[in-house]
């Protein structure tokens, strides 16, 4: 049995994984979601939280268990599950990042040469005043992020969306072999995706030397169009790790 802790992207929460939870708990595992800070049910301040705010919301959910956790990064979560991996190896039996933010040490997520977005993705965003933070259109979000997702899925998603940090979107994420690189990894591509092109998944997860790669076709939200059959990946591809 697995023990999984799922990290939701840029915009999101917890509520993204809501089909993938019991989907997981079905085939005989443990799952979890949680809240980044300033994201779902949480209120903190956009304006006031960090990268590190976000690792040490992580850290403290990983400390809620003795047994090891596999950590499943979307999107922005990649560069979140990186940092967490560096500073608690020892809570992780594998890292799972999904369509996800793979970066090369020193890197931030706002200066990645690597990761491809199109023009659709960029023209959503619109900053606050003081530009602490971006929200995304969530009517461009309909085909950038759910193309495949039912009106239903999409529905909640504009219901939920909330601001995004951007210093959390500059901070440099800084990791090493001794510590991030003990624990292993695994990277699903979503083949159809529309704001992380899959061209550009493959280019990061190249530099990051995954031994594990699985595809599914579909958008940058399988966790709304095919939660069945992500949490079969999952479940191999963790089962691979834990086994080495």
């Amino acid at each position: 049995m697995a023990r999984f802790l799922l990290i939701h992207g840029a915009w999101h929460g917890a509520w993204c994984w809501h089909k993938v939870i019991p989907a997981l708990q079905a085939r005989g595992h443990q799952a979890f979601a949680i809240d980044l800070p300033a994201h779902g049910v949480d209120k903190r301040s956009t304006a006031e939280v960090t990268f590190d705010d976000y690792v040490t919301r992580v850290g403290e959910a990983l400390a809620t268990a003795d047994e090891p956790w596999v950590l499943v990064g979307h999107s922005m979560g990649g560069a979140v599950i990186t940092a967490v991996a560096e500073r608690f190896p020892e809570r992780l039996s594998g890292l799972i990042y999904l369509t996800a933010i793979a970066l090369a040490s020193g890197e931030s997520m706002a200066k990645n040469p690597v990761a491809a977005s199109p023009p659709e993705f960029f023209a959503a965003l619109t900053a606050s005043p003081d530009r602490s933070s971006t929200r995304f259109d969530p009517v461009a979000a309909r085909d950038v992020f759910y193309a495949d997702c039912s009106p239903q899925d999409i529905a909640l998603a504009e219901a939920c969306l909330v601001p995004q940090s951007t210093a959390v979107m500059r901070a440099p994420v800084h990791y090493t072999p001794a510590r991030w690189g003990s624990v292993p990894r695994a990277y699903i591509v979503c083949t159809e995706d529309r704001g992380l092109s899959p061209d550009g998944q493959r280019a990061m997860l190249a530099r990051m030397g995954f031994a594990r790669v699985a595809d599914l076709a579909s958008s940058h939200s399988p966790f709304f169009s095919q939660p069945e059959r992500l949490a079969d990946t999952l479940v191999s591809l963790a089962e691979s790790a834990i086994a080495g």
